[in-house]
């Protein structure tokens, strides 16, 4: 039985940061250039019904009545100071067009589902969250049913006492996989709650802020974000010279942001390859970097030896780990970056706002999983857009563009 249907998409804003503060760059260096994007399920045991499907038809729809509010625009003046003015011109008059935009496929012999976006990169970098965040709240609303929001709150408000007392500073990112909006906002009160429990009792963590920049405008905490692969990947096509894609797209952001949001993420064309482009006065500019693929204890120990090597003092850094944490995994990174010297914080997602019981198991210990869904950049400037990360044979885009960049840049896949 499908839940009462009080969700979509409420807001403008109602994504994550780093999708806006891509716009702004993107409008400033990359406004004609036509991208396409694509949808994968990573896990197609769990598919949307035909009536889920018809569903997300509707939400897609309405998604082009979204515009931003003055209210809203004046939240991001104060709190992101940072964004350009003409993007904020751009961002008040912006209308999303998902009827031309967005193309939806529903196969209901094998409950497949295409999603396909296609246009100007500036004008469709706004999908992908809302895209992922309706597919998930379909899901959960007419498929995988046998779980209850009961116990939301509190489950996220222990989370963040744990957190805290071991001395995190953590992020909510769970935009993407959200079971439902719902979800979202009694998570983001329990967040609150759990850390003014651990304050009171002088613990060191806390809440920098979450990456939802609707949830940050309703709470009034922090907006949390820089980039994504999207922004590498997409330079990368449209240089073509994936041997500096990392150092453009750093240099370019940085002419778009100067001394902010600087956190570089190093694992679109692995890290490997990210060092031999990252300079040591590109490293002195970034605040730090962004580990989201392969193991955190090696990349944390690569990076402050890194540092050190070009006589840079890794305290003076820090790691951002976003990778699939949770409190345990958190409180053991938090352990290994203090031994190398390191400073950490931590982006925690689907943990945080996809962590169910399913209802009616022996003592409810049965989970009912989250969907592992993504949807990436898979052409830009008419080029194939590839992604190779720090695991081994976790690659995203075209096969042969990611074997000849592979090649290129001196990876082996024995190893």
């Amino acid at each position: 039985m499908a839940r009462e249907d009080m969700g979509g998409i409420r807001s403008l804003l109602d994504t994550d940061l780093y999708k806006l503060t891509m716009q702004a760059a993107v409008l400033q260096h990359y406004s004609d250039v036509d991208v396409s994007y694509r949808f994968f399920n990573r896990a197609p045991e769990r598919s949307l019904s035909q009536n889920a499907f018809e569903w997300l038809r509707t939400q897609v729809t309405r998604l082009g009545e979204l515009q931003v509010t003055e209210d809203e625009l004046g939240f991001l003046r104060s709190t992101c100071p940072y964004l350009p003015d003409t993007y904020l011109t751009y961002l008040r008059d912006l209308r999303l067009q998902p009827s031309r935009d967005v193309a939806l496929h529903y196969e209901p012999s094998t409950r497949a589902l295409s999603i396909d976006i296609a246009g100007k990169w500036k004008d469709t970098i706004l999908y992908e969250i809302p895209l992922l965040s309706l597919v998930s709240e379909a899901y959960f609303l007419h498929d995988d049913v046998a779980w209850t929001h009961d116990g939301q709150l509190e489950r996220a408000a222990r989370k963040a006492e744990q957190l805290c007392e071991a001395g995190c500073v953590f992020s909510e990112f769970g935009s993407r996989r959200r079971r439902d909006y719902r979800t979202h906002d009694l998570v983001m009160q329990g967040l609150l709650e759990g850390v003014s429990r651990a304050s009171s009792r002088g613990a060191k963590g806390t809440l920098a802020g979450t990456s939802n920049v609707h949830m940050a405008h309703k709470y009034k905490v922090k907006p949390i974000g820089t980039v994504a692969h999207e922004w590498f990947m997409g330079t990368a096509a449209v240089t073509a010279d994936y041997d500096h894609a990392n150092s453009t797209a750093l240099q370019r952001w940085r002419q778009t942001y100067g001394d902010e949001l600087g956190i570089a993420l190093t694992d679109t064309f692995g890290t490997s390859a990210f060092l031999r482009d990252f300079t040591p006065e590109l490293a002195r500019a970034y605040a730090g970097v962004r580990q989201d693929s392969g193991s955190p204890e090696k990349f944390c120990g690569v990076m402050a030896s890194w540092y050190r090597d070009h006589g840079i003092d890794p305290r003076d850094k820090t790691i951002v780990f976003s990778d699939s944490l949770d409190v345990d995994r958190a409180r053991h990174l938090q352990a290994v970056a203090e031994k190398e010297g390191i400073k950490a914080s931590f982006g925690i997602g689907t943990f945080l706002t996809n962590d169910f019981d399913k209802v009616g198991t022996p003592a409810q210990t049965t989970k009912s999983p989250a969907m592992n869904i993504v949807i990436k950049l898979a052409s830009a400037a008419g080029k194939p857009a590839i992604k190779i990360s720090d695991e081994l044979h976790k690659n995203t885009g075209d096969p042969e563009m990611v074997a000849f960049v592979k090649r290129q840049l001196g990876y082996d896949d024995t190893a």
